[in-house]
């Protein structure tokens, strides 16, 4: 179930314009983009927040899954700078950055023609993202992580509000890891069920109208400066306990968080607040620590725990102004969590398991599987469970 963002205290009680800011941005910009595209609105709330924090957002799926389109319409309808390239293994550094000025060349200075190039985007799709090769992978990880590219002696310092990502697989090559470590929050973009193809037609259909006509600015790239210089203004002390003891326990089922990623995600969590009108982050606002993935196995893991964490939270009281992507709880993928089970099975026949690990993950893949709805797949993994209770020694 897909939900929306939704101001939840006005403006006026924090003292502070800026707020206003993220009231246009959601009525403006993020619910006129969900209205465009049926079941996207977890990746649109994503983008908005990353866009808050000057982080990154990676996007996983196959072509045709509107991955690009989003993208591409979030810039129009900000009206800023936007550049997209679609990566091969043969992409050269004067495709994204630009060619050297022919002239200064003459002269013996190095010097970057920019126009219309990555290095005056405010937005920037790289599509195929995992295509990468090593002559741009350096320029590449300084632009995503510094704002910054250097080319000879020349420094640039970069508007980029943030970069997006998309590929339709994870990263397999050890050095592709470090630019998939650049793009804090994961997402993953599907074909959208069959019973809601209707409404895709018909969404796509009045898009495409649309775009003829330039929308009206609901927030000038000004405003999202100034709205970002809030983020650290974000109280996050009611939730900071939560936070680390959340963190502590995906590092204890074999999410790798570092110090450094860790630290990333506490500007994110302020955005999440601030795009619900507070000023004082909650532990509703957690909900983006779903996305923070590796690899496909850890979706469910991060899911469960997650959800168990805000749910917690909810039943000690914290039950208003909650962000509504808290509640917004996606049936479990059964086929991911007999596939997840299988692989604990693999460990458990190996010399020596990690079973603290094990039994960690295990217990929170048997609370996420209760919500499975098909009873004959519930039932399956039921037995699997119990199964692999059996074999963990105590």
């Amino acid at each position: 179930m897909n939900q929306s963002i939704v101001v939840t205290s006005p403006p006026s009680e924090t003292g502070d314009s800026r707020l206003a800011i993220g009231r246009r941005l959601l009525d403006g910009v993020l619910a006129p983009l969900k209205s465009s595209f049926v079941g996207k609105d977890v990746i649109i709330d994503l983008m908005g927040i990353c866009l808050v924090a000057g982080e990154n957002l990676f996007i996983l799926g196959p072509p045709g899954t509107a991955k690009s389109a989003l993208v591409h319409e979030l810039g129009r309808r900000l009206q800023i700078n936007t550049f997209e390239y679609l990566l091969t293994r043969f992409t050269e550094p004067n495709e994204l950055f630009g060619p050297f000025d022919i002239r200064r060349l003459r002269e013996g200075d190095l010097v970057t023609n920019t126009e219309g190039m990555l290095p005056e985007a405010n937005l920037v799709f790289l599509d195929e993202l995992l295509n990468a090769n090593s002559a741009i992978l350096n320029s590449l990880l300084t632009v995503l992580n510094e704002r910054k590219l250097r080319r000879g002696r020349e420094i640039m310092e970069l508007p980029l509000l943030m970069g997006v990502g998309a590929s339709n697989h994870l990263p397999e090559e050890e050095a592709l890891q470090a630019l998939f470590d650049r793009f804090i929050l994961r997402v993953v973009s599907d074909n959208v069920d069959s019973e809601h193809l209707g409404a895709v037609l018909e969404a796509g259909w009045k898009l495409d109208a649309a775009q003829k006509n330039m929308p009206e600015r609901a927030v000038s790239l000004e405003e999202i400066i100034d709205l970002r210089s809030l983020v650290t203004e974000v109280s996050l002390e009611p939730v900071i306990s939560v936070y680390i003891d959340l963190v502590k326990r995906l590092r204890s089922v074999g999410v790798e968080i570092s110090d450094r990623r860790a630290v990333k995600l506490q500007r994110l969590i302020a955005a999440s607040a601030l795009l619900c009108g507070r000023m004082q982050a909650q532990v509703s606002d957690l909900w983006i620590m779903q996305h923070i993935w590796d690899l496909d196995e850890q979706r469910e893991l991060l899911s469960s725990a997650v959800t168990e964490t805000m749910e917690a939270a909810a039943e000690e009281g914290e039950r208003s102004e909650r962000h509504p992507q808290a509640a917004a709880n996606d049936e479990p993928d059964a086929e991911q969590i007999s596939s997840d089970l299988d692989q604990i099975g693999e460990e458990l026949d190996r010399d020596e398991p990690h079973v603290s690990s094990i039994r960690d993950r295990l217990a929170l893949l048997e609370g996420r599987s209760q919500f499975v709805k098909n009873d004959e797949q519930r039932s399956a993994i039921a037995e699997k469970i119990v199964y692999l209770w059996s074999q963990i020694k105590p």
